[in-house]
């Protein structure tokens, strides 16, 4: 089996954010995303991959084919076209944290905004906790 490709790194994540996320907006969105996720994690922040911040960590295997591996509890990208927010299950019965988020685009593992204005950061906050809480009911996490 192959493994994984996104791996947790020792790169510095400020100077990853000032390297990489596109125009003085984002660069300030993202280091307000930082301070915020690590405030409501407790976790501080780590670099997986080439361009994922993560906080925590849990240790997932795959249902549907042997692939296990490790992955952020919480993250966030700041890409070219919107910043991705990796702080949802995606599960039916969490469906409701999305309806008071704000503006924003659904992926398949991720919640793409524009900019950190255009969401409510009190439900954000609720649902980095809720992610979180069922996160460490569900899987072996730790603080990465």
């Amino acid at each position: 089996m192959a493994a994984l490709k996104t791996q947790k790194n020792d790169r510095d994540v400020v100077e990853f954010i000032h390297a990489f996320a596109e125009g003085e907006q984002k660069v300030k969105d993202s280091l307000f995303l930082l301070e915020l996720m690590e405030k409501i994690t407790g976790y501080k922040p780590v670099m997986w991959g080439e361009s994922i911040i993560g906080f925590g960590q849990y240790h997932y295997k795959s249902q549907r084919s042997r692939q296990e591996g490790d992955w952020p509890l919480i993250g966030f990208s700041p890409r070219k076209s919107a910043i991705s927010l990796y702080t949802y299950t995606g599960m039916e019965e969490h469906a409701y944290l999305l309806e008071n988020l704000g503006k924003f685009k659904m992926g398949k593992a991720c919640i793409y905004v524009k900019k950190v204005s255009d969401i409510d950061l009190s439900e954000l906050e609720k649902m980095i906790r809720t992610t979180m809480a069922y996160m460490k009911e569900n899987y072996e996490t730790s603080e990465g």
